[in-house]
């Protein structure tokens, strides 16, 4: 959390390895970040990370189904096996009727939705939300929320970019960003803390 400009973007850019930091070292499953080249980052990437952008980011020539599948293609996943993983997103976020559809034939919480739904599809072990919830009613929010923590409990990890407190402290940790710096880390008692499946990364 933090007011515009205080680096959370650009913080979760840099865990995403879509840029560099200036300085500092960055340990990504015990390797240091900095030091691989860009062929491994980008494997890293494509292979361990799911990011839901703010602007959503979705291709619009490609219909919702497509945007959702592309992951899996990028991860060369079996068409079978694609098939069942997109079915089973779509039904997740009650968007099967809108499968055909592209996305400027959706409202911006529609776009949202898919945006998450191609995030999770492939089951990343490092998931970077950037103010997921944006775009979406309380109850939509609030259904999103349910399901990260219910990610999370499985073994993902989460990290999410918000302004909204109540969404917030559906996290175990909560660090305040400003100008570049961290001002307050808090960690939440939260059922989080006693899962028995520890999330990694």
């Amino acid at each position: 959390m933090g007011p515009s400009g205080a680096g959370k973007s650009t913080l979760l850019n840099i865990l995403g390895l879509l840029d560099q930091a200036n300085s500092g070292s960055y340990q990504l499953q015990g390797e240091a970040v900095e030091n691989l080249r860009e062929r491994k980052r980008q494997e890293l990437h494509k292979k361990h990370m799911g990011f839901v952008f703010q602007a959503y980011y979705l291709i619009d020539d490609l219909t919702v189904y497509e945007n959702i599948e592309t992951p899996l293609i990028y991860r060369k996943v079996k068409k079978a096996e694609r098939q069942a993983k997109v079915a089973e997103t779509l039904d997740r976020f009650n968007i099967v009727a809108k499968k055909d559809l592209f996305p400027h034939q959706l409202s911006g919480g529609q776009q949202q939705l898919v945006g998450i739904a191609r995030a999770i599809v492939a089951q990343p072990k490092l998931l970077l939300a950037d103010e997921p919830t944006g775009n979406l009613h309380s109850s939509q929010g609030e259904v999103i929320m349910d399901l990260f923590k219910k990610l999370h409990r499985e073994g993902m990890t989460i990290i999410q970019v918000t302004h909204n407190e109540k969404y917030a402290h559906y996290g175990s940790r909560i660090i305040e960003l400003q100008d570049g710096f961290i001002r307050k880390d808090v960690a939440l008692q939260t059922p989080a803390s006693t899962y028995s499946k520890q999330p990694q990364v």
